[in-house]
């Protein structure tokens, strides 16, 4: 299988399903260690007097690969090739998974109800955490990597490819600071529920796949 039996995952579902709850559990309490954190990280990386130029153009451009609507088309050619390639369970698991974890996002961000920066955009509405452009476009990344890039026969393409994905993801989550669309902590935060929920994603995969190769007719010839 594509993705097999691990016994580590849930120890890596729990230390981020814990740091995400603590990081929570902070920003609920106006914690002044994570308004520092906060503060020092957005130093680095935003900069309010810089209204236009390249590097906001770039991160705006960034921010758009990293959208909710273009997480939605990514999942959907990515599922499509998939089928196409008899994969159909992966495909399906595919828009599974990102759905689910987007679902979880948006139920964290009424749950902690963070306000966004003073400074962002007027389209950048609703709350701040976890940032869903960041946990949605860290969901399509984890699935390129679990079911795409093993079908990669070259090993250095699929080392480079690896590398350029991650890089997205974390250009992704400085352009949102960059662009005041997040804190810091909500962009980490964001990773943290996806990776847990990307752990919980391969356990179903693994316990469900077989049977449903087995029981369902319309994907008996997908290979899992």
């Amino acid at each position: 299988m594509l993705i097999e039996q691990d016994r580590n995952r849930w120890k890596r579902f729990a230390v981020a399903g814990i740091l995400f709850i603590v990081i929570a559990a902070m920003i609920f309490d106006n914690s002044m260690i994570l308004q520092i954190l906060d503060s020092t990280f957005q130093s680095l990386f935003a900069n309010p007097d810089q209204k236009s130029g390249l590097t906001r153009s770039l991160m705006t451009l960034i921010s758009f690969i990293g959208s909710p609507k273009m997480d939605i088309l990514w999942t959907l050619i990515i599922a499509f090739f998939l089928w196409g390639f008899k994969l159909k369970i992966p495909a399906l698991w595919t828009i599974c998974t990102v759905i689910g974890g987007d679902v979880l996002g948006t139920i964290a961000k009424h749950v902690v109800k963070r306000s966004r920066p003073v400074q962002h955009m007027a389209k950048d509405d609703g709350y701040s955490f976890p940032s869903g452009h960041v946990l949605g476009f860290f969901l399509v990344v984890a699935v390129l990597l679990l079911v795409v890039m093993p079908l990669i026969r070259r090993r250095a393409i699929r080392d480079i490819c690896q590398v350029i994905l991650v890089l997205l993801v974390v250009l992704l989550a400085i352009s949102r600071v960059y662009l005041f669309a997040h804190y810091p902590m909500d962009t980490i935060g964001a990773m943290l529920l996806a990776y847990a929920w990307v752990q919980v994603a391969e356990w179903l995969y693994v316990a469900i796949a077989p049977r449903l190769k087995r029981s369902w007719r319309p994907v008996h010839n997908s290979l899992i």
